[in-house]
């Protein structure tokens, strides 16, 4: 048993049985596979047009296309997959849609080490001979483990690379090497002359971003915001989730979890949790800001997270990261989480092989949400005197057990205005008519369509 969860906790992909069931997910919510089939899954990512692109850790990156796994792989690379190492990750280009540029990053035998490459697409295939190699990291020594291999795009523009530490603690605390760091380069692997270190190192060095890391082995940025967290995986004792800073050192191996006592010279994790051998290693992270949002309000902006070992997705307020919530549970082995543009909650679970799909479904059947919001309209009061010709501010308050969408307000049955965030207010311009009685309706939806009204009269004088 102690030897299984060691192997666990420092992530070694043991392939499982593949046998697919549903996650257990909050009422209003379904959980249903989009696509199995797949071979020791590492890291996925959605390309603009909805296709999931998925590494397998044997080297072949495949494509999921209209909820079909293609028997054709994208591109095949050859790779020292032994213990964590293989392809373990993949970005699209910010400009894939008119370049069609996709980025890998992937273990390269003899001498193993693990490489930044480029490839340009064809469909749903790479084009033959488009490789050009944007970095090749140092040689690797005889441990399998602690490769990292997230790779994302910021909203620089700019190609984030994260890398373990080789099970080497003392690479992560050193200049001298990009192992055990989060690193900064640009789409074509020339190293900005802005990074943190850029001065006081060499070589490739140059792209360190941050350090003092043992295994981010997923990171994350918000649409929007462009804040980036990072998962770095434990030791024995706590999972992380890093709050991403240039120039942030986060203490590894001198500190895991929060540094006791506080050290000045670190960053602490904004979020931490226990490694108790059922939960052992923080993997997918993903923000949950679509363009078209489907969940309710109330997940809006959150931070989506899952654990390797205990199977499940929680998720996180990232205005108040002190404690996280439960969302899904009974997945097998989860290693990468992404929401797509239309508001989908994907997850990657390496023990069955498959890409599932966590979606808002709402009310009507399988236990949804029928539960209306509740609406109060606080100003102006019931029965309260407006003057003709004034501006008058209508205002409510709205709750709801997943999520209150939007507020609406109606003069006389006339809508007026929508508001979609609290606190929810209308302004109204009150007609030029003596002793006119005037109802106001404020009506309360959740993503379910349930509806909540509340109404008052007024009069003008």
């Amino acid at each position: 048993m102690k030897s299984v969860l060691c192997i666990l906790t420092s992530l070694l992909f043991i392939a499982s049985v593949r046998v697919t069931n549903a996650a257990t997910v909050p009422t209003g919510f379904t959980d249903s596979v989009v696509a199995g089939g797949l071979t020791d899954p590492t890291a996925m990512a959605v390309a603009p047009d909805g296709r999931i692109f998925v590494c397998e850790q044997r080297g072949t990156l495949r494509v999921i296309k209209n909820g079909v796994l293609l028997s054709t792989p994208f591109l095949t690379v050859t790779v020292d997959s032994a213990g964590e190492r293989g392809l373990l990750g993949i970005a699209f280009d910010p400009n894939f849609v008119s370049n069609q540029l996709i980025y890998v990053y992937y273990t390269a035998p003899t001498p193993a080490h693990n490489r930044v490459s480029r490839f340009t697409a064809n469909g749903d295939v790479a084009v033959a001979g488009s490789e050009t190699i944007l970095m090749e990291l140092p040689n690797l020594s005889t441990a399998t483990n602690h490769n990292a291999g997230a790779i994302h795009f910021g909203p620089d523009g700019d190609l984030y690379v994260a890398t373990g530490d080789n099970a080497n603690g003392n690479n992560a605390q050193s200049f001298s090497t990009v192992l055990g760091k989060m690193l900064r380069i640009t789409s074509t692997g020339a190293i900005p002359t802005d990074n943190p270190f850029f001065n006081q190192t060499t070589g490739n060095n140059r792209s360190i971003w941050a350090l003092g890391l043992r295994n981010p082995f997923t990171f994350a940025f918000q649409p929007g915001t462009g804040r980036m967290f990072i998962n770095n995986v434990g030791q024995s004792t706590w999972e992380e989730i890093n709050d991403g800073i240039a120039g942030a050192n986060y203490g590894w191996p001198i500190c895991e979890g929060p540094c006791s006592p506080p050290n000045p010279s670190f960053t602490d994790p904004i979020f931490f949790y226990a490694n108790t051998g059922v939960d052992c290693a923080i993997t997918g992270g993903t923000f949950y800001n679509p363009q078209t949002v489907q969940f309710p309000l109330n997940f809006v902006g959150k931070y989506f997270f899952s654990d390797f070992c205990g199977g499940w997705i929680r998720v996180l307020d990232p205005a108040n990261p002190s404690t996280a919530s439960d969302f899904a549970t009974g997945i097998s082995n989860p290693v990468d989480l992404k929401v797509s543009a239309d508001g989908i909650l994907y997850y990657l679970a390496r023990g069955t092989g498959s890409v599932n799909r966590i979606d808002f479904t709402g009310g009507g059947g399988g236990g949804g949400d029928t539960t209306a919001p509740t609406v109060s309209i606080t100003s102006p009061a019931n029965g309260a005197t407006v003057a003709r010709r004034s501006t008058v501010t209508i205002t409510a308050t709205a709750s709801d057990n997943v999520g209150v969408t939007r507020v609406e307000f109606s003069v006389n049955g006339a809508l007026q205005c929508t508001d979609t965030s609290a606190p929810y207010s209308c302004v109204w311009n009150v007609p030029n008519t003596r002793n006119q009685t005037y109802q106001l309706q404020a009506q309360a939806f959740d993503a379910a369509g349930n509806v909540g009204t509340a109404s008052i009269q007024v009069t003008s004088r």
